[in-house]
């Protein structure tokens, strides 16, 4: 659709709202962009959180060797255990890190810089991992771990923004939900990259943690390719004629005609148009904080995103495999059934731009959290019961893949992109890094806290996931606004009331 004067006209009156992309349909440059950012960052990031378990006592063993050999100590079993913790958990702090810079990075840089920053990074971690024993160093093993978590941080704050800055209204769900999709898909690539069967031996395990740098070569080879987001252009650089540009690099040349770009650029030099144009001010961290009216899409944002996390899919993934070497299965085949499961995680994932584009939010939210709390629920009885009635070792295995399937309708993807239909431009990039840095620090608390809590409470420690879920139910039901098809200043104003906020009127 070619973009009418009076449209043009309208956005330069109204220059303080997000600029209105075409309502086009898939493009070939827009289906690009998703394919260069999911493949370029996102299946990376998520291959680093998927590998480094299943080599971690060949890992463990060099760790000894190597200390050994550079310093002379010999290290107990306590302080090896502690230092494998150390490089499982740096990656998350990383994460958080890379959070906190996200939103400064974003404005400051852009979405297409920051991305490419987020390939430098993890090619750096890669190099990291590929050397450090040829130079017999743990430190660069840490510092690889600890290069991808930033990476990884980056990622989540500023890809899925990214992808709904450059997609229509409605294509914006199913554009947001490819960061997470990848993610996932990196997980289960990252799993079958450490089989012993594969790279995950006491010889290979080096090549094992550093081979998803091929796949940062796509970010590098089609980099000045794909363009910079049009919305950041327009309303935080104030290059009109660049966002245009932009535009047509979307949405095809038929999107905007040649003379609205030369219209642009008089207006620019002020041949034609007398109105000084003031880009819209990114917020900072203290501003955003303190503003009463972004308060409640704030508690959405981070109470989501540290929710996924506390609903247990990593715990979930972690009982797993003696769940199914209760019921028989070998050591090995185990695993092969744990990784099953990550396959089928996986394929309800793929469904998730398809759900996206069809289905509210709201509605995918509340079947999600209230299924995910129920199925908990019945975990944790089936569990606790395992060894009194045989056959809730298949009732736990049901549960686990019941689990699956309906976290990723909904707590899994919606949590990555909600932020950016919630928050107008200016504010946007902080409360998408502050989500960020609630998944990641969330993601380091369960990490940390359930192997012991398992310990301790037994088939217990999945209630308080359950019980997250039953909160995010409750918040997601109450002030939660939807956001398919909507204008996110439309959504601005449901939620600007704090608590008080009337967010399903008119629903």
């Amino acid at each position: 659709m070619t973009l009418s004067f009076s449209i043009w006209c309208e956005w330069q009156k109204d220059y303080a709202m997000d600029l209105a992309l075409p309502e086009t349909g898939w493009t070939p440059r827009l289906v690009a962009l998703g394919i260069i950012t999911t493949f370029g960052a996102s299946i990376p990031v998520g291959f680093n959180i998927g590998v480094i378990n299943a080599p971690s006592e060949f890992i463990k063993r060099w760790s000894n060797t190597t200390v050994l050999y550079s310093y002379g100590v010999q290290l107990t079993d306590a302080s090896l255990n502690a230092l494998i913790a150390v490089t499982v958990s740096i990656a998350l702090i990383g994460g958080v890190v890379g959070s906190l810079g996200g939103a400064h990075l974003a404005d400051k840089y852009g979405r297409k810089k920051s991305f490419l920053f987020c390939a430098i990074l993890l090619t750096a971690g890669a190099c990291c991992f590929q050397f450090c024993r040829a130079a017999s160093s743990v430190e660069l093993l840490l510092l690889g771990r600890l290069l991808v978590g930033l990476a990884s941080g980056l990622t989540t704050s500023v890809i899925p923004m990214y992808l709904a800055e450059s997609s229509p209204i409605k294509l914006r769900g199913a554009m947001g939900v490819l960061c997470p999709l990848g993610l996932t898909a990196g997980v289960v690539v990252g799993q079958v990259a450490s089989l012993e069967q594969v790279l995950g031996t006491e010889a290979n395990w080096h090549y094992a943690l550093s081979c998803f740098a091929v796949l940062n070569v796509i970010c590098y080879a089609f980099y000045f390719w794909i363009p910079e987001s049009p919305k950041y252009l327009y309303s935080v650089k104030g290059d009109q004629v660049g966002s245009l540009r932009a535009i047509r690099k979307l949405f095809g040349r038929h999107s905007i005609g040649d003379d609205y770009i030369k219209l642009q650029m008089e207006c620019a030099n002020g041949a034609n148009y007398t109105t000084e144009l003031e880009p819209q001010t990114s917020r900072s961290l203290w501003s955003v904080l303190r503003d009463p009216t972004l308060r409640l899409p704030l508690i959405l944002v981070c109470a989501l995103q540290g929710g996924q996390q506390l609903s247990g899919i990593n715990a979930v993934f972690f009982y797993s495999v003696s769940i199914f070497e209760s019921v028989g299965f070998s050591s090995t085949a185990a695993k092969f059934a744990n990784l099953g499961v990550g396959c089928l995680n996986l394929l309800v994932s793929v469904f998730g731009p398809i759900l996206m584009a069809r289905c509210n939010r709201r509605l995918l939210c509340l079947l999600s959290c209230s299924a995910c709390s129920v199925i908990l629920f019945v975990l944790t009885m089936s569990i606790y019961f395992i060894d009194m009635v045989t056959w809730f070792s298949f009732v736990c295995i049901g549960t686990i893949l019941l689990y699956i399937i309906f976290f990723q309708l909904g707590l899994g993807p919606i949590p990555f992109f909600i932020g950016s239909e919630l928050f107008e431009l200016g504010p946007r990039p902080t409360a998408m890094a502050l989500g960020s840095l609630s998944s990641w620090g969330c993601n380091f608390i369960v990490g940390m806290a359930f192997p012991t809590l398992q310990g301790i409470w037994g088939a217990f420690v999945f209630l308080p996931f359950s019980i997250t879920c039953v909160l995010l139910t409750l918040l997601v039901k109450f002030y939660l606004p939807e956001t398919r098809g909507k204008e996110i200043s439309d959504v601005v104003k449901k939620v600007s009331h704090g608590f008080r906020s009337k967010v399903l009127r008119d629903e």
